[in-house]
């Protein structure tokens, strides 16, 4: 079982529904709120092979665009600060990588995933991340990135980044050694949790006892901090201004914010 499979259970009130093989969905109660929680997980039998290991492919992209929607559409009549979080459990090693994939249009699958999240944002949803695993590359980007608040696991089974540290490696033609050197002095190039949690993207490290098969003590730990991410995606922005703002950011994106205000003075 997939550590996004094994904590959507542990957080999960009652059962796991299947919407396709590969998207899970349960109910979660956090605080006074009943959150949908959405995961994708392994699915050895698609028939879309380069998708068969959590990767977010055509199926998938659809599938989480499908559940996003349908909580919003259902919460449509509801006050806006009534309407129920949606929390991204994310486990996933990238987006699926296939000729298949590249012909069938996976740019617009994982497109419609990223507008549905964007949306439920928007409209109210406050919408939360938890990484217990791997979140690799448009896997992410598609699920778990629109989020208002992005919790992780402080756990060395946790890793955040562009690709793999062997693609990387043979991308920039240094070794896995030459790239962790770097990664002590630039911290974008660490594949070190702790360190992207030094970027400003991060909102919460949960120190938990056992990432793989979380324990009661584990499920108390991540339904507070969920608990306290959905309500301050409440008081916050809708939009994603914060990972720019928040004291991380501002430490470690110098650059980002000097190129935003150079465009800014430019613009005007």
């Amino acid at each position: 079982m997939s550590r996004g499979q094994s904590w959507t259970r542990a957080l999960a009130d009652g059962d796991v529904t299947h919407v396709v093989p590969s998207v899970i969905t349960a109910d979660a109660t956090l605080g006074a709120d009943t959150a949908r929680l959405v995961t994708v997980v392994p699915d050895p039998r698609s028939p879309y092979h380069r998708a068969r290991k959590g990767e977010v492919g055509l199926r998938e992209g659809l599938a989480l665009a499908e559940t996003v929607t349908g909580a919003v559409t259902e919460d449509a009549r509801l006050p806006e600060d009534c309407r129920r979080p949606i929390v991204a459990v994310v486990d996933l090693p990238s987006q699926a990588y296939g000729r298949v994939e590249e012909l069938l249009g996976i740019h617009h699958a994982l497109a419609a995933a990223v507008d549905a999240y964007a949306s439920a944002r928007t409209a109210g949803h406050p919408v939360i991340t938890l990484i217990v695993g791997t979140a690799l590359s448009g896997g992410l980007l598609a699920h778990g990135y629109q989020a208002n608040q992005i919790l992780a696991l402080d756990d060395p089974g946790v890793v955040i980044h562009a690709m793999h540290k062997e693609a990387a490696a043979r991308v920039t033609r240094r070794t896995s050694d030459e790239l962790d050197e770097l990664a002590r002095r630039i911290p974008p190039l660490s594949y070190d949790v702790a360190d992207w949690a030094k970027l400003g993207l991060c909102d919460e490290l949960l120190d938990v006892e056992n990432a793989d098969d979380p324990t009661e003590t584990d499920v108390r730990t991540a339904k507070d901090a969920l608990t306290a991410a959905v309500e301050r995606a409440r008081r916050g922005p809708r939009d994603l201004s914060n990972r720019l703002t928040s004291p991380g950011a501002r430490a470690t994106r110098v650059a980002s914010h000097r190129i935003r205000e150079a465009l800014a003075a430019q613009w005007h």
